[in-house]
């Protein structure tokens, strides 16, 4: 399988990059974190934009080895870059920005990738439209649109989202959604939003002052207790489930995890389609019984697996697994002891709120 090699240090001032990474090269890899933990200034790294020392390699596909006194410049990486706002030529209209950026890059096939690029994103209708008349959101999807035309090696995302309103990032985000699961080169997508890491990341690497603290799957890294006590309010899990029923009575939506169901409100998704669901530590409760009798209706048995303790001594990040998956629950100590809470008890988790992350 292909990977994306990235070892750099990079030493500045008040700030030093170092990371030691073996990524897959296929899929949306997310690079979560606070402001300032260094998710840009890596990213600008692989671009060649900052000149840090190591190695960047894609495959076979070479472009970074000191040891080796290489050195790929930045016109030379087949590199589609996309930064927070997006950099179109104001005096062109759409068709022409896309245009440019094909024929500069003067590769051939272009047009092919361009006109898919085009389809991908559904930016037809705004071909003819000039760059001052469009949204922020219809902006950013003609920059990822410019950049898929180029035919590079890797997609690098800046916080595409970061400089929309909430309205404009849930317009993009299903568009976002469409390039996860259709794009065929790897995706490297910078955000500090824990509902754009759930909804498009396979694979996470969470960063803290310039230090790589956990990689793995988004559902690996989610669930561990450990993590999640960084994360603080953000913590929660991902679960996998399969669409099963579409409730008209109710307008519900019902989701297979495992051998339990989640009801949630009608998503309009296809039967047997897979999905994944987020659900934060915080709306995750234990009961020592199956609860009955509770507007509660989202229930799940699972045994405890695990039990940590939170940042604030008052509370503990609870484990618990259900088959192969993972859930989280934040509860007081209080609790814990109350109810005898101990790894390997048998519990239900009733859950409050459910988001679906992906499908």
């Amino acid at each position: 399988m292909h990977v994306l090699e990235l070892s750099l240090t990079l030493t500045r001032p008040a700030f030093k990059l170092a990371v030691d990474l073996r990524l897959p090269a296929h899929g949306v890899t997310v690079l979560f974190g606070p402001s300032g933990s260094g998710k840009t200034t890596l990213l600008r790294c692989v671009a060649g934009l900052e000149r840090a020392t190591g190695r960047i390699a894609i495959g076979d596909t070479l472009w970074q080895d000191d040891k080796r006194a290489h050195f790929t410049p930045t016109w030379q990486r087949a590199v589609g870059f996309v930064f927070q706002e997006a950099s179109l030529f104001e005096h062109m209209n759409v068709q022409a920005n896309l245009n440019y950026g094909i024929k500069r890059d003067g590769q051939t096939g272009g047009q092919a990738a361009l006109q898919a690029a085009i389809e991908l994103l559904g930016i037809g209708p705004l071909l003819k439209r000039t760059t001052d008349n469009l949204s922020g959101g219809e902006r950013q999807r003609v920059a990822i649109a410019r950049a898929l035309a180029m035919q590079p090696r890797i997609l690098l995302l800046d916080e595409p989202l970061a400089s929309l309103d909430q309205a404009k990032r849930q317009d993009i985000l299903p568009w976002l959604e469409r390039l996860h699961r259709e794009l065929r080169i790897p995706v490297l997508y910078v955000t500090h939003a824990m509902d754009e890491l759930a909804r498009l990341g396979d694979h996470v690497v969470l960063l803290e002052d310039g230090r790589v603290q956990a990689h793995g799957s988004v559902a690996q890294v989610l669930s561990n207790a450990d993590i999640a006590t960084s994360l603080g309010a953000l913590a929660g899990a991902m679960l996998a489930g399969v669409v099963c029923e579409d409730n008209a009575q109710f307008h519900l939506t019902r989701i297979d995890v495992g051998n339990a169901s989640l009801w949630l409100r009608s998503q309009n998704l296809h039967l047997g389609s897979a999905v994944r669901l987020h659900i934060h530590a915080n709306d995750v409760s234990l009961s020592l019984a199956e609860p009955t009798n509770s507007s509660i209706q989202n229930c799940i048995p699972g045994t405890i697996t695990g039990i940590t303790s939170d940042t604030h001594p008052a509370h503990a990040i609870v484990t618990i697994g259900h088959g192969e998956q993972r859930l989280l629950s934040r509860v007081t100590q209080r609790a814990v002891a109350a109810l005898h809470l101990q790894v390997g008890s048998p519990v239900w988790c009733q859950i409050k709120a459910v988001a679906l992350a992906g499908r």
